[in-house]
């Protein structure tokens, strides 16, 4: 046989809850501080580096799209060339340090990462052709991006891609959860 609960333990019981769901709220908000944290630690590495190429010697004009190849003289002096060890063949006189990209925004991207750099760019550049050529309109434009599928459950209602004129709800309307009727 249950027992009822008395006035202080009603009371106990709720101020758990209340601390347990705020202790869960503020660890959700610490793991987003060490999640921006990380990507702030990460511009400034990325800034860092950028600065640090930006000042390696070079005796062409840098242009943006153009991928670069870092070489080190014996005297230490690093120097980014055109040419890539391929292209040096056995004659490549200093040693080789990488290969880097320059983009549009003066960014460097390693030469590892240039194929998943210019597919982000792409997809961005996408997304920002088809909004211009969209009618102005207040309302968000969020074509071209995937739709997130979630799982159906009474409270949706599944709708059209294309706009359609709602009909109005009648006393005859059946629902997704099987009543009808009236809301």
């Amino acid at each position: 046989m249950l027992t009822p609960r008395t006035t202080q333990q009603t009371d106990q019981l709720a101020d758990d809850f209340v601390r347990a769901n705020a202790c869960n709220r503020l660890t959700g908000i610490a793991e987003q501080i060490q999640y921006l944290q990380e990507k702030a630690r990460k511009v400034l590495e990325d800034a860092k580096r950028d600065a640090d190429l930006h000042h390696v010697a070079c005796n062409i004009v840098k242009k943006p799209g153009t991928v670069y190849f870092m070489y080190k003289r014996d005297s230490g002096q690093k120097y980014f060339s055109i040419l890539s060890p391929k292209e040096w063949g056995q004659s490549c006189p200093h040693d080789f340090l990488g290969a880097y990209k320059l983009q549009h925004d003066m960014s460097w991207t390693p030469y590892q990462e240039i194929e998943k750099r210019d597919s982000e760019i792409s997809f961005i550049d996408k997304l920002l052709t088809q909004q211009q050529t969209l009618p102005q309109s207040t309302a968000p434009n969020f074509r071209g991006l995937d739709p997130m599928i979630l799982p159906a459950s009474k409270n949706t209602l599944e709708r059209s891609t294309s706009i359609e004129k709602e009909a109005p709800i009648s006393e005859n309307t059946t629902f997704p959860d099987g009543h009808t009727g009236s809301i």
